[in-house]
Parts: C-alpha cells; structure tokens; sequence
C-alpha cells in the first residue's frame, strides 16, 4: 500500500493547496504532519529569542484550525518536534514511507532541510504554491527576471497576468496508515494568556477576507493603506498569508470578482500591486539565493557593526524619537505595525542609529506575527540599499513622518503612555 507523509509547512490550510491535494491523489494511506523545530526555539546570534510569544499563540490557532479541518474529513494532524531529519527517520522506522509531499519555499534554510532528507534517501515531491501568479506563465525565467519591481510589473502587465486559478480543497482525504500513537508527541501550547490581534486558521482568515471585501474596504485601500491604527486602514490579510491559512490566490480572485461586481478602482488595482510585490520578493529568491542573506545583499558596501547597548534602545523603544518609541512599542506589545512604521523604524535603525541592517531582521522575524521570510529579507534589503532597487537605500525624515502620519500625537500618546 503507498503510503506517504504530507509535511505541513507555511501552508496551514485545505482550500488551494495544491501539494497537499497532489498528495492525496497520490497515496493510499496519508500522514499529515508539522514538524516543531528546536532551532527556533533559541536565541538568534544578536541575543533574543527567535519567535515570539505573539507568533507562537497565532501558530497554535492554526494548527488546532488545520487539526479540526483534517478531522472532519476522517483525518488527523500529528505534530512533532525534532529537527526534520531525525523526525522523517523515527517514522520510517514505524511506516513504509513511499514518498514526502510539501510545499516549496525557496529560501536558504528551508532549502537545506530538503536536501538532507533527498540525500538520506527519501523521495520527496516540493510542490511551488505560495505566489499569487504561477512561474510557468511568466513571460521570463525566474533566472533571468528583471531586477528592478517596475520592470518585473510592466512585463507581468503587459501579459495581462493576474493570478493563478485556486484550487478547491480536497472533498476526501486517504486513511491514515497504522501507527504508534505513542511514537507522535502532541503539542499542545497553550499560550492563550497573552492578547492577540488575530485569530489563527483558515476559517478565521476566511471570515475576515469575506467582511474586508463585504464591507467594500477595497474602495479606500490606497487612500488609507499608510494610516497607523486600526483595523480597517489596510487589509490585514498578512498574518493567515504568512502561515498560509489563506493564498494569495484565493485573496486575488475574490478581487477580482469584487472588481466585477463593483468596479475596478485606484484601491482595488493597488491591493492586486501589493500582492505582486509579495510575489517579486519571493520570485527574487529564485535569482538570487542565499546573496540575499549576505550581510553585504547585491551590494559591495558592508554593513553596519552590531551595537547590543543602541539595539536595546531601538527594539524596546527607549531611542527618544517618540514616533520611533511608539512603533516600537506597538510591535513587541501586539506583534503588529503597520506598514508605513515598518519602513520608518528599520530606516531609524539604519541610518539614525546606524544600526546593522540584519539584526533589525531578526528582530522583525522575531516579532512580527506575519513574518513571511521573503518579503521580510526584501522589504530590509530594499530599506538598507543591499537589494536590487538602484537607488542604494530608503532613508526617511522622521520629522516629516511624524508629521504627514501622527500630525495631533494620538499614535504617539497611545503607545508612550501604555506600559510593556
């Protein structure tokens, strides 16, 4: 009988996931897993932990959606932990593994991981599903993409490409094979005391992508996408995006027929830009590789030296800059901040602070509950000048954010006077 494990990934979800509806065409008996790894349980070289809190309450949720999901089609979700090899060797030792399915995510460490199980022999099937337009229907090669975004974009345009056609999810899923329940250690959290934004899973993202669209909130996306607080000043669609609770290609076909229903505008066409720019970022990884976590990027200029005493000061917001201390704030108190502040901060840590460019990164990686490590590794690149982008960097004036952001103080007040 073939049986073969499906390892869950950034793509904690039924609905549009390609790899995981490949695998069950495929298997007789089918095992879901996800793995926890030990490595993101230590500290990062610059001395804090690699996953926050916030991150780990907005995982749990999902895995407990993606778990309730599974169970209603007759199957089950077995968590482990473990390093990935030694966690696929334990289960060969229970289960004739014929082969390991999961989605494909190009980037240095991911990327590692699968080539340790092909060379201990396991056959495995990485199936590339987390971009909004398909690789194959782009008019280049992902080897030969234009580096600059504007370029990447007007190509994308003049093809008139929008976004690959979502799959629906699986109607049914094969039996599990026979194993221990022993051998499986379920984890159960339960880091449920502390606040948090967003609920996890699929049926959370889904609810909250139909209200953002019910509510006609596309209309004033570019209008409000810079604002600092509240829910409805941008989609908020990152965080299920980032775990894969939702794809970007569901999100741009209920675009795009909200654009038919109600027609297209400034606000609708620059949610579909931000989604391609989510796309360019991952797409880069294809060219570019592990240049990309190079201290130096696609520069020849160094970085920054690590001062422990100033990345105190910035990440806990305590520099002195008030907008700068209250974005700061705001991010370790929610794990949240808003796009606009994002940029702000890392340029203050770059430029102001001249601070090292990676250890802002990390700390972003660390915090931020939609962490995505494509967008996250381009969207710092692209501030420090070590990216693609011509123009060697993006320094902003905090006076001038301050003031076409935060002009009465009542972002600033907010989060200066809350207590971390």
């Amino acid at each position: 009988m073939k049986t073969v494990i499906y390892w869950f990934r950034n793509d904690l979800r039924l609905e549009d996931n390609p790899a995981f509806s490949q695998a069950c065409k495929d298997a007789e008996h089918l095992l879901p897993i996800y793995i926890h790894q030990p490595n993101l349980e230590k500290d990062t070289p610059w001395g804090f932990l690699r996953v926050s809190e916030q991150r780990r309450i907005f995982l749990e949720q999902s895995l407990q959606e993606l778990r309730a999901q599974l169970s209603n089609l007759g199957s089950e979700l077995f968590e482990l932990t473990g390093d990935q090899l030694n966690v696929f060797e334990r289960l060969r030792v229970q289960i004739d593994v014929e082969a390991i399915y999961f989605e494909h995510i190009e980037a240095p460490e991911e990327l590692e991981q699968v080539a340790l199980l092909r060379n201990a022999g396991f056959r495995v099937y990485s199936i590339w599903q987390s971009s909004m337009l398909d690789p194959q229907s782009l008019p280049f090669a992902l080897q030969e993409m234009p580096d600059i975004f504007t370029q990447f974009r007007q190509q994308v345009e003049k093809q008139k490409l929008r976004f690959a056609r979502p799959l629906e999810a699986p109607k049914s899923i094969p039996p599990l094979p026979s194993i221990e329940m022993s051998s499986v250690e379920q984890n159960a959290l339960n880091h449920q005391s502390q606040e948090c934004l967003f609920q996890g899973g699929e049926r959370a993202a889904h609810t909250h992508i139909r209200r953002y669209f019910e509510r006609r909130l596309p209309d004033t996306y570019k209008q409000t996408r810079n604002q600092l607080m509240g829910m409805d000043y941008s989609s908020k669609f990152s965080p299920w995006l980032a775990l894969g609770c939702c794809s970007a290609r569901t999100i741009a076909k209920q675009l795009s027929e909200y654009e038919v229903r109600y027609g297209a505008n400034d606000g609708s066409y620059w949610l579909w830009f931000e989604l391609l720019w989510r796309d360019y970022f991952r797409f880069l990884h294809f060219k570019f590789g592990k240049k990309l976590y190079y201290s130096r990027g696609l520069s020849k200029n160094p970085s920054n030296p690590f001062d422990s005493k100033q990345f105190i000061q910035w990440s806990s917001g305590k520099t002195g800059e008030p907008l700068i201390d209250a974005g700061m704030r705001e991010l370790q108190r929610t794990g949240y901040l808003s796009n606009r502040l994002r940029q702000v901060v890392a340029s203050y840590w770059i430029y102001d602070m001249k601070g090292d460019w990676q250890a802002g990164a990390a700390w972003f990686e660390s915090q931020l509950i939609d962490y995505d490590v494509y967008s996250n590794q381009g969207n710092w690149l692209y501030i420090a000048g070590k990216g693609t982008d011509p123009r060697g960097g993006r320094p902003f004036n905090v006076f001038k954010q301050t003031q076409d952001h935060d002009p009465e103080g009542i972002y600033r007040r907010i989060w200066l006077d809350s207590v971390l």
